[in-house]
């Protein structure tokens, strides 16, 4: 059976801000805000119409008094990458219990010029006590933990992994918006001979550093219907946590969050892998997804690699990727984090391609014929999880 909630709120509005990339002029606060009015321009509403407001980093409090409204209801769960996707579960469940009726979902982050961020862990955090002394220092050190078990136990290699990015490129290269967009295509061989950042990732296995953030305008679906955008309906969300530390994974060939987080969401959307047409997968690094298609149930466990490294050859002769342009199963289709944009939580943007997707929007990387998407992150070195699928009718 589908859950109570599916369907009951619709995304109306979607925007990120102007550019995204390198903003030195601009504030964590300020990139939050014109996200936030971005999305809200989008939806055809105002600030005086937002009584819900759902952010991170910033807080609530923060944001509120920077954007000058007082919502009703706030929420600031902050679990990384994948709040995003959380937030949308959130307000789904808030707007149907009648705490608010305007959800504002927003995202910010001066991630490359550092204007207004929090530092790193210190020495008396968990990282600092318990992992950074055995040799671990930033997200290429600790996400290549769970890669190395993957390789080992399942045969798993470097070659497989370096599709993925080359895949992504091919999207990026069809979306005029994305960092990666002028730079041209890749192959699996330029990965492997970019310079090596820690094995066994090289630089092409490894998102971008960028500022940038967007915003979500989410309402009941009744109202939606009245708006000026097609309404994105919110089919089934899902959301989970397992741990902080990547070294306390309980098996680091599985990402435990990930594995309730999509089973929720496809319980309550009452659809099946089949039933997707899109996928939106946060790539913080080439293997993060391939990690996510398998805890999600779209390939068996230990077959990631060979779903992705499975090629053939276009009618014009190019390299055509699995999850590439004509390929079987869209994937990362604004070029992702690795070719698009990734200011440190990426979860947003996977959101609003999806979005865009859905409402036909994307011009030349348009996937045809879409009906559905299923976004979903983590947060931390897979430790949260959030899900969610949405559909256009």
């Amino acid at each position: 059976m589908t859950g109570k909630l599916s369907r009951t709120c619709a995304i109306v509005g979607a925007a990120e801000t102007d550019t995204i990339g390198k903003l030195p002029g601009m504030s964590r606060l300020a990139i939050h805000a014109q996200a936030a009015k971005n999305a809200l321009a989008d939806a055809g509403l105002s600030l005086q119409d937002v009584d819900g407001l759902f952010c991170a980093p910033a807080g609530p409090n923060e944001l509120s008094e920077y954007l000058n409204i007082v919502p009703r209801y706030v929420d600031g769960t902050s679990v990384g990458g994948c709040s995003y996707m959380i937030f949308v579960r959130h307000a789904v469940a808030a707007i149907a219990a009648g705490y608010c009726d305007v959800a504002l979902i927003v995202h910010g982050e001066s991630g490359r010029s550092g204007i207004d961020m929090p530092g790193l862990d210190g020495p008396a955090s968990p990282n600092g006590q318990f992992e950074q002394p055995f040799g671990t220092r930033g997200a290429p050190t600790t996400y290549s933990l769970p890669v190395l078990r993957h390789f080992h136990e399942y045969g798993t290699t470097k070659r497989q992994m370096s599709h993925v990015p080359a895949a992504t490129r091919e999207w990026a290269v069809l979306n005029p918006r994305a960092m990666m967009h002028d730079k041209g295509p890749i192959t699996p061989e330029d990965v492997e001979a970019s310079p090596l950042v820690c094995y066994p990732f090289n630089l092409l296995d490894c998102c971008l550093v960028a500022d940038g953030g967007g915003a979500l305008v989410i309402t009941s679906a009744e109202r939606a219907r009245d708006m000026r955008q097609k309404p994105i309906h919110v089919l089934g969300t899902g959301e989970a946590t397992a741990h902080r530390q990547v070294s306390m994974m309980r098996d680091f060939t599985t990402s435990d969050s990930t594995v309730l987080s999509g089973k929720a969401a496809f319980a309550e959307a009452g659809l099946d892998h089949a039933d997707i047409d899109h996928l939106m997968l946060y790539d913080a690094f080439s293997f993060t997804p391939m990690l996510f298609l398998e805890d999600l149930g779209f390939v068996a466990k230990g077959e990631a690699g060979a779903f992705v490294s499975e090629t053939r050859t276009g009618p014009d002769g190019k390299l055509v990727y699995k999850t590439g342009p004509g390929g079987d199963l869209p994937m990362n289709t604004n070029g992702g984090g690795l070719s698009y944009c990734h200011s440190g939580r990426y979860g947003m943007y996977a959101l609003i391609e999806a979005v865009t997707q859905l409402r036909g929007d994307a011009g030349a990387r348009q996937v045809e014929g879409i009906e559905t998407s299923l976004v979903h992150g983590p947060g931390r070195q897979f430790a949260a999880a959030g899900t969610v699928i949405l559909a256009n009718a």
